[in-house]
């Protein structure tokens, strides 16, 4: 079973940026996807971004593409989520996914393993 530990989350003023992290505690971190998903209060979690074992493939939702970038060292078991030009509206606990199969897939979020989740909040 997958642990995966969030933080980096914070408060920023708009425009500004954070760097999120994700720590798995398993052995072959290499060959599992992983991912970001995000919930704003009141709102379903919404999918952020992915990358696949390699690094080499990844997914973006439209509203972050080209603010964010996802990015992965599996020497450290780390994944990460570049956040710049950050509005009020992403504002959300983000939350980490690791999905064994190696890719990221429509049902990830459903057979995937979750992080406790890690609070961002843009000011405007």
């Amino acid at each position: 079973q997958v642990q995966l530990v969030e933080s980096g989350g914070g408060l920023v003023q708009a425009g500004g940026s954070l760097r999120l992290s994700c720590v798995a505690s398993v052995r072959n971190f290499n060959t599992y996807a992983m991912g970001w998903f995000r919930q704003a209060p009141g709102k379903e979690r919404e999918f952020v971004a992915a990358i696949a074992w390699t690094g080499g493939r990844t997914h973006y939702a439209d509203s972050v593409k080209g603010r964010f970038t996802i990015s992965r060292d599996n020497t450290k078991n780390t994944m990460y989520l570049q956040m710049n030009s950050l509005k009020p509206e992403d504002t959300a606990v983000y939350y980490c996914l690791a999905d064994r199969r190696g890719d990221y897939y429509s049902d990830s979020s459903d057979i995937g393993s979750w992080g406790q989740g890690t609070q961002v909040t843009v000011s405007s």
